[in-house]
């Protein structure tokens, strides 16, 4: 048995976890008044999906497959912001594992949708949409693409250039992303990630993805990439902190593949325009993401960091935290207290 307690200082963990849980994101509690505050666009600030207030300050931290730390509530259930978007980027994985996509194909080239008939967006491709190098404009479920004031916040949009020269994060182009995959799979991507992936990795029943009220594809309700208007991904810092061990694992779960390590191998491969993003993780590389946490580590965030899912291969561990302030801090002192060397017993 591979001790997950050795090389860990048990008492800067304690500390470290006490320190977490006494840093709650203010006024989640009202999570539409909450929310109002994040949009800056205010001519687009109509929210359009569903709403889950929150509990407060929770999480886990998880060693070589043990919890060994956790404060609040982790099991509650919790709007995952832009989180979501990394288990999009799994679900197009179980795609790219049964031969429906090619990282490098462009979407048109398997999809007719109106959304990619123009020359500029028959040249997007599958990786484009994942890494946020798309660079689609256009409108979808009555959000324009300009209204997405995180796109321009990073500098490194490239006005009017080709697909893949220029990146930035935008909720509208990863809604574009669910729209997609479910036309691709004929399916509801919640059915499609509680059959390949929640399912098989013993996820509990209370997580649920959600999407706008006028997004449907064939018929088919189509999610949200994240909640930026409501929606997205509602899901418990346990189960979360479960995907991330599946990650951990090369896509394994007991034994079986649940998802290809090769596509693990691609989640996790720099983006040539921004480098610390790949598909649609966020990679610690060079710190520039979390400066003062170690650059083995990879992550979904959301929310700037008060949803977080921080995989870190080099220490075997896992952390999930949920509605906490200052989490750099958490990764920090975590990490220092988790030797990466760690002898197994």
């Amino acid at each position: 048995m591979v001790d997950p307690w050795a090389g860990v200082d048990r008492e800067a963990l304690a500390t470290a976890v006490r320190e977490q849980a006494a840093r709650p994101v203010p006024g989640v509690e009202d999570m539409a008044t909450y929310l109002a505050a994040q949009v800056a666009d205010t001519s687009h600030r109509e929210v359009r999906g569903p709403l889950l207030d929150g509990g407060g300050a929770s999480g886990v931290v998880v060693r070589r497959g043990t919890v060994i730390a956790s404060w609040g509530d982790p099991a509650r259930e919790e709007m995952a912001y832009s989180a979501t978007k990394s288990v999009l980027s799994l679900v197009a994985g179980i795609a790219y594992d049964d031969g429906l996509l090619r990282l490098d194909e462009p979407v048109s080239a398997v999809l007719d949708l109106p959304h990619f008939a123009s020359a500029h967006a028959r040249a997007i491709t599958w990786r484009h949409l994942l890494d946020q190098t798309s660079q689609w404009e256009g409108e979808l479920w009555g959000k324009p693409t300009w209204a997405d004031a995180q796109s321009t916040r990073e500098g490194t949009e490239s006005a009017g250039g080709p697909p893949g020269e220029g990146w930035a994060y935008n909720d509208v182009r990863v809604n574009l992303t669910a729209l997609a995959l479910t036309v691709l799979f004929r399916r509801p991507l919640p059915d499609v990630l509680r059959e390949r992936v929640m399912t098989p990795i013993g996820a509990s029943p209370t997580w649920s993805w959600h999407g706008y009220d006028s997004a449907y594809a064939d018929g088919l309700p189509v999610v949200s990439g994240g909640a930026h208007w409501g929606g997205g991904l509602w899901i418990s810092a346990l189960d979360l902190a479960r995907l991330g061990l599946l990650c951990l694992n090369g896509g394994a779960w007991d034994g079986a593949q649940v998802v290809s390590a090769r596509w693990i191998e691609e989640l996790w491969t720099p983006c040539p325009v921004k480098p610390e993003y790949g598909l649609s993780w966020w990679l610690n590389d060079e710190r520039k993401v979390w400066p003062t946490a170690p650059s083995t580590g990879r992550c979904a965030r959301g929310n700037g960091g008060a949803h977080l899912l921080w995989v870190d291969p080099a220490r075997e561990l896992v952390i999930s935290s949920r509605w906490g302030a200052g989490v750099e801090g958490l990764l920090a002192q975590v990490s220092e207290a988790v030797r990466p060397d760690g002898p197994p017993c």
